[in-house]
Parts: C-alpha cells; sequence; structure tokens
C-alpha cells in the first residue's frame, strides 16, 4: 500500500507560477512510477505529466507542454509540478498517481494505469 498527499496548491494570478508535491510514504517510491492529473468542475480527470521511477522519462500533455514541469527526488519520496505561465483554463483539483512498474522506461497516462491516488490539491488561477 502507498499514501500519497498532495501540496501546495492555491490561488493564483494568471501567469503566476505554482509547484505542487506528493508525497509518498508505505513503499519505496522508486520503485513507482508517477502522474499527475487534474479534474476541473464538470470535466472528466484528464491527464497533465508522467515520470518514469527512475525519473528519466517524462511525458506531457500538450496542453502544458512548455509550461509544466515534473520531477521527483526519491530519496525524498516526493514528487512535484512545477506548473508557471499558469492560464484560468489550469483551474483545476490536481492529483499525483503512482503504479508500481518494473521496467524503466514504460509510460503511462491513463487514469486506469493508476493504482494510488492522493486525495488532490486544489489550484486556481484568477485572470
Amino acid at each position: 500500500q502507498v499514501q500519497l498527499v498532495e501540496s501546495g496548491g492555491g490561488l493564483v494570478q494568471a501567469g503566476g507560477s505554482l509547484r505542487v508535491s506528493c508525497a509518498a510514504s508505505g513503499r519505496t517510491f522508486s520503485s513507482y512510477a508517477m502522474g499527475w492529473f487534474r479534474q476541473a468542475p464538470g470535466k472528466e480527470r484528464e491527464f497533465v505529466a508522467f515520470i518514469s521511477r527512475s525519473g528519466g522519462s517524462t511525458k506531457y500533455a500538450d496542453r502544458v507542454k512548455g509550461r509544466f514541469t515534473i520531477s521527483r527526488d526519491n530519496e525524498k519520496n516526493t514528487g512535484y509540478l512545477q506548473m508557471s505561465s499558469l492560464k484560468p483554463d489550469d483551474t483545476a483539483v490536481y492529483y499525483c498517481a503512482v503504479r508500481r512498474t518494473y521496467i524503466d522506461y514504460s509510460m503511462y497516462d491513463a487514469p486506469s494505469e493508476f493504482n494510488y491516488w492522493g486525495q488532490g490539491t486544489q489550484v486556481t488561477v484568477s485572470s
């Protein structure tokens, strides 16, 4: 079992930056690939970014590419999503999720492919 706790959400003006974190406990974090997803009111949960278990591979949704950066610190059992040039359309609850992987270069971007989820952190971007 893995427990995930997001933090760092809040209110920011359009064009601003914010970093959200995901603290993991319960198992070896480095055995898990991690993803960030978001869900706005009335919309489905959507993929934002993915990072492999070692951190060597990343993937981004087109909507955030060039503005968001995913990273992780396996020694601290923590993952991060650095968000820059934020837009009102980025307003959502942001969730981190992990899944156990045995092949480091495997990549995932569907919510159904992740086993453990955090409770989410609200990010609101004002215009």
